[in-house]
């Protein structure tokens, strides 16, 4: 499918489910396809981001990751009250790229409209930029600080990486990339080649624990992922918000899009969203389905240990005191993307 028709059946789901439905302000794109033109394809192990803005502080639950007239499409409602002001929109580093650009798709109060007037002259500014650096700098450091030693180890580990991961999202940003989620590792190489450091890819991937994995193993863990993940959506009932990711519609972007980046050579970038997507499926089962829980429990360890070499909670504390000492180092290379990047103004 190309990405425009996903776009029209996105638009379609938004008049026929959204428009209608209490406090509804209106809809944007966001994500991996912002930005890329209507003519290109759209891969299977991809879906459409579709953010829905409601004037509730406490909007309708995520629906996730839901098919449309063929379209894969990941549904996210967002408070008005976070888009208000277009300042703070404009040092956010997961909101202002959404702006950037047009991708407003329904407007009914023109608000939304607004907000891209203001954003969009502004997004490349200098300071603009350095501040929405900070910002995932910002969270690198507060969730790791928020880390709970006494929570189940299938908690800990992404309690861990989703925060390590971020250090990616820091250069993504003095880019002007797409701080993308599964595949931000891919996009972090990419940009380091570009600018002349690609020696700090490997620290990148050191901090995350699979610099020097085998292709062999992360294929013999995708196999792990995929007993575990179908296993998981038959069973999944009580809603977390990341359960629009463990669905039979999910499976083409969660376990497929793995095989894909092995199949590019891409090993090392998968692990971040292996590894990811086992322990939300351990988080579902241990509260569903216990037994299962227990059974699959000892593939999910063996994965953690071989594909990041984390084995028990003092690995990930002595981990997290890694990144953290690593964060100086990020920001001086942040400095250096942001010094050469020839679309930065002011």
């Amino acid at each position: 499918m190309r990405i425009g028709s996903a776009r029209a059946a996105a638009a379609r789901w938004v008049a026929a489910h959204a428009r209608p439905g209490p406090g509804y302000r209106g809809a944007y794109f966001s994500g991996s396809t912002v930005g890329r033109p209507d003519d290109a394809e759209l891969p299977p192990s991809s879906d459409v981001d579709v953010v829905v803005v409601t004037e509730e502080d406490e909007p309708p639950a995520k629906p996730g990751k839901l098919r449309y007239e063929g379209a894969l499409l990941e549904i996210t409602y967002l408070p008005w009250a976070e888009l208000r002001d277009p300042e703070a929109v404009l040092s956010s580093y997961h909101l202002a790229g959404c702006f950037r650009r047009d991708t407003v798709i329904d407007d009914p109060t023109g608000g939304l409209r607004a907000l891209y007037a203001h954003v969009s002259p502004r997004f490349a500014e200098r300071d603009r930029v350095r501040s929405r650096c900070l910002d995932a700098r910002r969270r690198v450091e507060g969730r790791l600080a928020a880390f709970d030693a006494s929570a189940p180890f299938h908690e800990q580990v992404p309690a861990w990486m989703f925060p390590t991961g971020v250090t990616t999202h820091v250069l993504l940003v003095a880019a002007l990339r797409n701080p993308t989620v599964r595949l931000r590792y891919q996009a972090v190489r990419e940009v380091l080649d570009a600018y002349g450091q690609p020696e700090l890819y490997p620290e990148l991937l050191a901090l995350l624990g699979c610099a020097d994995v085998s292709e062999r193993v992360v294929r013999h863990h995708v196999g792990e992922l995929t007993r575990t993940f179908d296993a998981t959506v038959p069973v999944a009932r009580t809603p977390f918000f990341f359960s629009g990711d463990l669905t039979g519609q999910a499976r083409p972007v969660a376990v497929d899009g793995s095989l894909e980046l092995l199949d590019r050579g891409e090993h090392r970038e998968a692990v971040f969203w292996i590894v990811a997507t086992l322990a939300r499926c351990h988080t579902v089962l241990a509260v569903d389905e216990p037994a299962l829980h227990r059974e699959r429990l000892p593939a999910f360890e063996a994965a953690v240990a071989e594909l990041t070499g984390i084995t028990r909670t003092a690995d990930l504390l002595e981990r997290r005191a890694e990144v953290l000492a690593f964060l100086p180092r990020l920001g001086t290379a942040a400095e250096a993307v942001l010094a050469a990047n020839p679309d930065i103004t002011g």
